[in-house]
């Protein structure tokens, strides 16, 4: 079962009932479904499908080719000298090949396209020409070409200075689940996880399609753990530097950034993550946090009301966070290694930023649980660091800036218990209030807003500083 991807889907419906050729990109990180996507929701008008080869020879892949054609087209052929006999190849077969009946197009699926462009081999140039040359001119054609590898779709294809510029027709970028499918994806699956154990699933894993086909009904969330993470034959054992060297040619700028992100869950800015990822000034780590970015394992928090080299970046890629702090370095040994861990302290610790980041990646779902889903937004960082010991810092991790002369400040706070404020973090809350009025002059109505996992306990505290409050069953909604 095809679970969400309803702007996906309805984006390749108006592809395929398009009157002219369209050339489909679909690009996001390894394991987030995208060829599951294309194959379901497409399974009947595909043609022509081809996978490229990781890491093989030019041979190798020509040879693939002409297997694929062959199975697709139901004859024989001999495997081409290049890619452009190649792709003449596959232009014979679609001219002599008939459309079936009732069929809008015939699709056309290269999957892992940057895979086929090896080095010297000439496929993204006989692409072009078999795009422009032949396949623009047959209204009855969609070609989909789908990679893993964000940066170079975007860099090769997407924003492409050659052949394919301003080519694409379409550009799809797939995400990873939000809580509210990942439910969805469970409940199919018969798993009965409430949504607290869907939470702390997230915390470690995230919404990856593909790890969560892994989950078995009957197992709680830290058995499910236990046995996919931490023991050897585990899927996300070793999942780590795999999902890194799939995706980046050369992974080891990326991997700096990613491990210094891990040791400051709150962010860093562009200088201490120089100083920290030991990576030079200028086009190699703007290059590096670009194309992370792209791949959904980082993400940019522009700072509120000052310039962007104040930014803060923040490693959202929950498995990622979870390998660098849990899974590397364990040397513990058993079947219930997780179990014993869950209720550490640091467990407590780590869920709260942990929780924090599930926040980040589902402000649609708080924007609709305030009301102002409808409203033009703008979401930031903001902190200002104390210059004195006379002096008051603050640091606002979510800020949703509004056009209608508002600002909610949001605070996230997980906890197994309906949470309380006490007297300590009401002088916290009203402190960041105060500093933050004092700092950006701000003539804006503030709205203090307290995420939780639980639910709040009443006080007045809460009922005086509070505007807003959102809970956790308010972000498996549907944006």
């Amino acid at each position: 079962m095809l679970i969400g991807r309803e702007a996906e889907k309805t984006e390749l419906n108006r592809a395929i009932g398009s009157p002219h050729a369209e050339l489909v990109v679909v690009y996001g990180r390894r394991r987030v479904g995208k060829t599951f996507l294309i194959r379901q929701h497409l399974r009947d008008s595909i043609t022509f499908e081809l996978v490229g080869l990781h890491n093989a020879e030019l041979s190798d892949q020509l040879a693939n080719f002409a297997n694929r054609l062959s199975e697709c087209f139901r004859t024989k052929l001999a495997p081409p000298h290049s890619w452009l006999d190649a792709f003449q190849q596959l232009k014979q077969q679609l001219s002599q090949a008939k459309k079936e009946r009732n069929q809008k197009k015939r699709v056309l699926f290269i999957d892992e396209f940057p895979w086929l462009a090896t080095r010297k081999s000439g496929f993204v140039s006989a692409f072009e020409e078999f795009w422009n040359g032949y396949a623009v001119k047959h209204t009855d054609l969609m070609c989909v070409i789908c990679g893993s590898a964000a940066s170079w779709m975007i860099d090769k294809v997407i924003s492409s200075k050659g052949g394919l510029h301003n080519r694409a027709t379409s550009t799809l970028r797939l995400s990873p689940f939000t809580l509210g499918e990942t439910r969805e994806f469970l409940r199919h699956a018969k798993v009965t996880w409430t949504d607290m154990q869907i939470a702390e699933w997230y915390f470690c894993v995230g919404g990856i399609p593909h790890y969560l086909q892994h989950v078995k009904k009957g197992k709680s969330v830290p058995q499910t753990i236990d046995e996919l993470c931490f023991q050897k034959s585990g899927l996300l054992h070793n999942e780590f530097d795999k999902l890194y060297g799939a995706l980046f040619e050369r992974p080891e700028n990326h991997l700096a950034i990613v491990r210094a992100l891990a040791h400051k869950q709150k962010g860093l800015g562009r200088n201490e993550l120089l100083k920290l990822s030991g990576l030079n000034s200028g086009g190699t780590l703007t290059k590096a946090l670009n194309e992370l970015a792209e791949s959904g394992f980082i993400r940019e928090f522009p700072a509120l009301y000052t310039q962007r080299k104040h930014s803060l970046w923040r490693l959202t890629d929950h498995y990622s966070l979870f390998y660098l702090s849990w899974i590397e370095g364990n040397r513990t040994s058993g079947k219930q290694i997780w179990q014993s861990k869950v209720n550490s302290p640091k467990w407590r610790t780590w869920s709260g930023y942990a929780f924090e980041n599930l926040c980040l990646l589902h402000v649609p779902q708080i924007k609709r649980a305030l009301g102002i889903s409808g409203v033009l937004t703008e979401e930031a960082s903001w902190q200002y660091a104390a210059a004195n010991s006379l002096d008051e810092g603050a640091q606002i991790d979510l800020a949703i800036d509004r056009n209608d002369q508002s600002i909610n400040l949001c605070e996230m706070k997980y906890s197994n218990n309906p949470f309380m404020i006490d007297k300590k973090y009401a002088a916290e809350l009203e402190r960041k209030l105060r500093v933050f009025r004092t700092r950006t002059g701000t003539r804006k109505a503030l709205f203090l807003t307290l995420v939780t996992a639980n639910g709040l306990k009443p006080n007045p505290y809460s009922i005086n500083l509070l505007s807003n409050q959102v809970e956790l069953s308010d972000l498996f909604a549907t944006a």
